[in-house]
């Protein structure tokens, strides 16, 4: 075979398509609040695939959040960060975003309704296999996730990454339809040993699917490198924990799916 055939030849051979994620802000409502969320897929992948609610942590969408998205859509699927705040509402520091959490945490019913209304979006998105979602949620965000899952929404899985897990409504856990996954500190200050002894109860009274994996030597946003280093203060980023706790993502993924 001369070499002038082989170059003919590989030139017929069809590449693969190289992989790209897109990135787009999408705007939407919840009754007559405006929203903003972020939404990212890759384009080299043909027909419908998995949908995931990304929830914010108390900071809103942030950067850190999108690069998440963007994760997720490398992975294959269709990834969207809800707003839980509203279009303009970004909190510029701690005070504020613990202003927004009160807030919602005081309305549940609110928190709710305005994560399923980012849900209806996802669902609606032509590239989303409808009856393949799931929800997932940082600090905040992982409180909000469990939520939408005592709402009872059509969700095969939720992930609560260093999120609270107690609730005004743990009745309502029998709307539950998803598994649950819940990915914790050992040493998070934030979330009480009877908190989660009461999660845990609830969970089981409810007939739950739920696992909780704890990781040793991390506090509250271990996921976040914004929280620092400094475990004193409650919150730090821990590599280990965040590495560990996206892989145990895949694979709760990769089993509801």
């Amino acid at each position: 075979m001369n070499k002038l055939f082989l170059i003919a030849l590989l030139v017929l051979i069809p590449l693969p398509a190289q992989a790209k994620v897109i990135g787009q802000t999408i705007e939407y409502k919840q009754a007559d609040t405006a929203l903003e969320g972020y939404l990212a897929y890759d384009d080299a992948i043909d027909g419908k695939r998995p949908g995931i609610i990304v929830v914010h942590d108390w900071m809103g969408i942030s950067d850190n959040v999108k690069a998440r998205v963007d994760m997720l859509a490398q992975l294959g699927y269709v990834a969207f960060a809800v707003d839980i705040y509203g279009k303009d509402v970004r909190p510029k520091n701690t005070d504020e975003a613990m202003a927004q959490v009160k807030l919602y945490k005081s309305d549940v019913t609110l928190m709710r309704a305005r994560a399923l209304a980012g849900l209806d979006v996802l669902k609606q998105n032509s590239l989303v296999d409808s009856a393949r979602l799931a929800a997932m949620g940082y600090c905040f965000g992982g409180t909000v996730s469990l939520e939408m899952a005592r709402a009872g929404a059509n969700l095969l899985g939720v992930i609560s990454f260093h999120g609270g897990l107690s609730t005004p409504y743990p009745e309502d856990a029998k709307n539950i339809k998803a598994k649950v996954l819940v990915l914790h500190g050992a040493d998070d200050p934030h979330v009480s040993s009877s908190e989660i002894t009461a999660f845990q109860k609830e969970m089981n009274d409810a007939g739950v699917d739920w696992q909780m994996v704890y990781y040793s030597g991390a506090v509250h946003a271990f996921t976040s490198k914004a929280a620092g280093d400094d475990n004193s203060k409650g919150a730090a980023y821990n590599a280990n924990a965040d590495r560990r706790s996206w892989e145990a993502m895949k694979q709760f993924f990769a089993e509801i799916f």
